[in-house]
């Protein structure tokens, strides 16, 4: 942790911080008398600064950890693969075939429970979501202090390593999956059944100013839902680590009692941590199956 953080509020500000990339200013004041001369892209070295570098700024840390247990993913599942096609002529699979095999069989399983129409696409993406959720909220069983300290010793002033606790990313993953919904909608139904859809129900023509209200918030609901459910679950998640570590500068009896409250905590959060990749891949694959369906 930075040295600025010294109280427990500063503490858990700063652990909440993403480590923010982005421009600032010409006429900048960064403290301490240091003004830019020039429009600069720098990393922001307090909340403020992040906040002053407006919409473009982007949260390295983000999208660095997205895209590290994205590739990780690929990495694995790709080596089981070819591990797979080998042990098919041995009669011998090892035990991480067989566990992806059981993760890939179960997504089947719950893609023909709640697809009824037929899409190829949709099984893998919903594998995709589930194992790249779950290893982003896996990042949360990782100690609160580790990686944002070893940061902290290379000059880094914040690292939030967690990316599903940055709505940011919860809410571009939904509005890729909004946009998938969108374009099924309008592919199977003709872009005047999509219309229909939000203009002529439930109350009929006469009602058409009500409906497209109520069947407007209705379709906006769905990515907004998707990002809020996960993003409020793993952010509630975190902030319960952060304030379990503050306990441990409280004097030995606190600390033995965080101590036992972080290995409690992170068993029950183990549960939270898979059910909510596992609701996201199933609202998901519930929407698609809704924009498969014919119009009427």
């Amino acid at each position: 942790m930075s040295a600025e953080a010294h109280t427990s509020t500063e503490y858990i500000k700063h652990h909440l911080q993403n480590l923010t990339y982005g421009q600032l200013p010409a006429g900048y004041e960064r403290g301490e008398g240091e003004v830019l001369q020039e429009s600069t892209w720098t990393l922001a070295h307090t909340a403020q600064e992040a906040k002053d570098m407006g919409f473009m700024a982007i949260n390295v840390d983000t999208m660095g950890f997205s895209i590290l247990l994205g590739a990780l993913f690929l990495f694995l599942f790709h080596k089981v693969a070819r591990s797979a096609a080998n042990s098919v002529a041995s009669g011998a699979p090892s035990g991480l075939v067989n566990f992806v095999e059981w993760v890939v069989e179960f997504i089947d399983s719950s893609v023909k429970g709640s697809f009824t129409a037929r899409n190829p696409m949709v099984a893998p993406l919903a594998l995709t979501i589930f194992i790249w959720i779950f290893l982003m909220n896996l990042m949360d069983l990782v100690p609160i202090d580790w990686l944002p300290g070893l940061a902290g010793a290379l000059g880094l002033p914040f690292l939030k390593v967690v990316p599903t606790t940055d709505p940011n990313a919860t809410f571009g993953m939904s509005l890729a999956v909004f946009a998938l919904v969108i374009y099924y909608s309008i592919k199977m139904k003709g872009v005047g059944g999509f219309v229909g859809e939000l203009t002529l129900q439930p109350f009929g023509k006469w009602g058409m100013p009500a409906n497209l209200l109520l069947e407007g918030v209705n379709l906006i609901a769905k990515p907004v839902s998707l990002a809020l459910r996960l993003f409020g679950n793993m952010y509630a998640g975190e902030m319960i680590f952060i304030l379990i570590a503050i306990m441990f500068s409280g004097g030995t009896v606190l600390a033995l009692t965080g101590g036992v409250l972080q290995w409690a905590w992170a068993v029950f959060h183990i549960l939270i941590i898979t059910l909510q990749a596992f609701i996201f891949m199933t609202l998901t694959i519930v929407y698609l199956d809704m924009a498969h369906q014919e119009h009427h």
